[in-house]
């Protein structure tokens, strides 16, 4: 049987395939995005999961929604405008599949940074959507191209994570993050913010969401996988009424809800008295990886390399000097140290600037500093 046309067009995921090569015991993977299994609140979870049994209720098909208490809990945690929504949904990745579902016909235009998140450009691949792209500053967007982007093409929606983006790690400055939703108003452009690392900032102060700005015209996608667990898979979409409803009706014809015992789970945790301090051991344990991992690659690489400094998130990005970077991919990794090439982030990855993302929360400080010994041995080989 012949596949359908949309995914004969989509390539498989190069960063699910290097993860299985770096499951060697002898590599040091910098590849996935992936929290420490350290961080997962289990002693917090333990006596949940246990009152699990006396609720029957949570057992049963639940409303495609979500779990009531848990939404009532999130709108009144995030503050959501009257006429505003909130939807759970299996993993933010599942919101932003319904979203492009629900909205994208086959050649709508949708905007996004170049570089850009790997999985999101695989949901807007499967509808078949027109990728534009903009070039991203220390600030974010190049406001400049996106007005004029606006102005041309006129797209459906712009996709972005504004708090330490995947891959780059760059943050976007208050004025930027006005500016976006300023233009998103003005050019009648939904805006999609994806937040899966915003609570992961372990520098400075929190800047408000760009949805802040644009409330009735934009979508927010927030995770818990990052938090909590990815195991979980509970992520939750907010919007105005008329933008979720017909997420919900997707969603019916695709699972017809996400897990209610791990809803009523996330519930309880999140409210638990303990989640906070949870949240700040978090913060701690990743600046100190961060640290080392930034320190290691600024003493021992070239000038020829730049290195992006970030306040929170999960990814160090290294951008380098003219070269293969997949052939490189591969070199390091029978060198025994996984990284992901910058191409791999790029809807047209041809001409791609050389970069390295480097994810600095899965892996022990000895074991980042010599990834960073392992990456620049072949660096000073493979790239002049």
């Amino acid at each position: 049987m012949e596949i359908a046309h949309s995914l004969q067009q989509i390539q498989s995921s190069y960063i699910r395939e290097i993860l299985a090569a770096a499951s060697d015991k002898n590599v040091i993977s910098l590849a996935g995005g992936l929290p420490d299994e350290e961080t997962f609140p289990i002693e917090i979870m333990k006596p949940i999961l246990e009152s699990l049994s006396d609720m029957p209720d949570v057992f049963q098909y639940g409303a495609t929604a979500g779990y009531a208490p848990l939404l009532e809990f999130l709108t009144q945690k995030f503050e959501l405008p009257e006429n505003h929504l909130p939807m759970i949904c299996t993993g933010s990745q599942q919101g932003l599949d319904l979203i492009a579902r629900a909205y994208i016909n086959p050649g709508d235009t949708v905007v996004m940074e170049a570089p850009s998140y790997l999985g999101a450009m695989q949901v807007f691949g499967l509808v078949q959507a027109s990728i534009s792209t903009v070039s991203q500053t220390e600030f974010g967007p190049n406001l400049e191209e996106l007005e004029q982007c606006f102005i041309q093409e006129s797209p459906k929606m712009f996709y972005a994570v504004p708090d330490f983006h995947n891959p780059t790690g760059v943050c976007w400055s208050l004025e930027t993050r006005k500016k976006v939703a300023e233009l998103c108003i003005q050019y009648n452009v939904a805006f999609i913010e994806d937040a899966p690392y915003r609570e992961l900032r372990f520098t400075g102060e929190a800047l408000p969401m760009v949805s802040t700005f644009c409330p009735q015209d934009s979508i927010v996608l927030r995770s818990f996988s990052k938090i909590a667990s990815p195991g979980l898979r509970i992520g939750v979409v907010t919007g105005k009424k008329s933008y979720i409803e017909p997420l919900i009706k997707v969603k019916q014809g695709a699972d017809l809800h996400s897990s209610v015992p791990m809803q009523a789970l996330l519930l309880d945790l999140l409210k638990h008295e303990k989640f906070e301090q949870h949240m700040q051991t978090i913060q701690t344990l990743y600046k100190q990886r961060y640290d080392v991992l930034y320190n290691e690659l600024k003493a021992q690489l070239s000038a020829q390399c730049e290195v992006n400094a970030v306040d929170g998130g999960m990814f160090i990005w290294v951008s380098l000097p003219d070269c293969d970077t997949f052939k490189l991919a591969s070199t390091l990794i029978a060198n025994g140290v996984a990284v992901v090439p910058s191409p791999v982030f790029y809807p047209k990855p041809e001409g791609s600037p050389a970069a390295l993302r480097l994810n600095f929360t899965n892996a022990k400080p000895n074991e980042l500093v010599e990834a960073v010994n392992r990456l620049t041995n072949v660096l000073n080989k493979s790239v002049n």
